[in-house]
């Protein structure tokens, strides 16, 4: 119950203030919390070095005090998704090939839109809504019913409809066979059955259902990342779809989920300050 209401004040400071006077609250409240979030702390830090063993403890501690900043932007763009239209979307928002949307769709089999928990993966579903693409996503639903309606609300108010974790599957296939995009996260498991794989040359364990998915149904794999810019603005970077083949053998599924992660790697060297990774992430 905590949760849903400090959610439903920061709603109303983000809805009711100038979007950089919310941010500058908001940016506020998280070096606040920062002080204190000393396991969160802990597990940015370690995941940081993953990433960048050569960097200082300095230059760690610089990034990570921006991913926490950056989470709370994120926060705050959430919040404002009432006030979010699409002529503003197409005014404020870069959006970068979203023809490669249109090519997968033309293809039929529906499209595995992949993404990761970086920089605003909610914005970007709110994009792709708004621009008037059948977009649904699977969620993790929250272990508090009011703040889980809420997130579903503010996603579904910009056209996205939701499938929650565990009860994904056959709405997936559904929606990929009614050729219609289908949002997931791969840079987590949340089902402790995925597949071990490496990941800046160590071992974590990563969700199979994308590439199962495409595998399964032919859909097409669609990179697709909202970076937050200098100014604050962002940009929707939709990246090449993902040409495979499969060989029938039981290594077409490694061996996909290998080309994608490549790419998340590729993406959070680029974005670190904007990966919102606040566990461990390593084996």
């Amino acid at each position: 119950m905590l949760d849903y209401i400090l959610y439903r004040v920061g709603q109303f400071i983000a809805l009711n203030l100038p979007l950089k006077a919310g941010y500058a609250i908001a940016q506020g409240i998280s070096d606040l919390r920062y002080i204190f979030a000393f396991r969160d702390r802990e597990a940015v830090s370690g995941n940081l070095k993953a990433i960048f063993p050569e960097k200082s403890e300095r230059e760690i501690r610089r990034i990570r005090i921006r991913v926490f900043r950056n989470f709370a932007k994120y926060l705050v763009d959430f919040f404002r998704f009432s006030k979010i239209t699409r002529d503003e979307v197409k005014k404020y928002i870069g959006i970068e090939n979203s023809h490669y949307f249109d090519e997968a769709l033309k293809k039929g089999k529906g499209v595995v839109v992949l993404s990761a928990h970086l920089g605003n993966w909610e914005l970007g579903g709110a994009v792709v809504g708004l621009l008037g693409y059948p977009l649904w996503v699977v969620v993790l639903p929250h272990k508090d019913k009011k703040v889980d309606e809420f997130f579903n609300r503010q996603r579904e108010s910009k056209g996205v409809k939701i499938i929650p974790l565990g009860k994904a599957a056959r709405q997936c296939f559904r929606v990929l066979r009614n050729n219609e995009l289908l949002g997931l996260v791969g840079d987590k498991d949340f089902s402790d059955k995925g597949v071990v794989l490496d990941f800046f040359g160590r071992p974590a364990l990563f969700p199979q259902g994308p590439a199962e998915l495409a595998l399964k149904t032919g859909a097409i794999i669609v990179p697709a990342f909202v970076v937050r810019n200098g100014d604050d603005s962002c940009t929707l970077k939709i990246g090449n779809p993902i040409e495979f083949s499969p060989a029938g053998s039981p290594d077409d599924l490694p061996n996909l989920m290998r080309r994608y992660i490549t790419i998340i790697e590729e993406v959070i060297k680029k974005y670190p300050e904007q990966w919102y990774m606040f566990r461990r992430f390593w084996l």
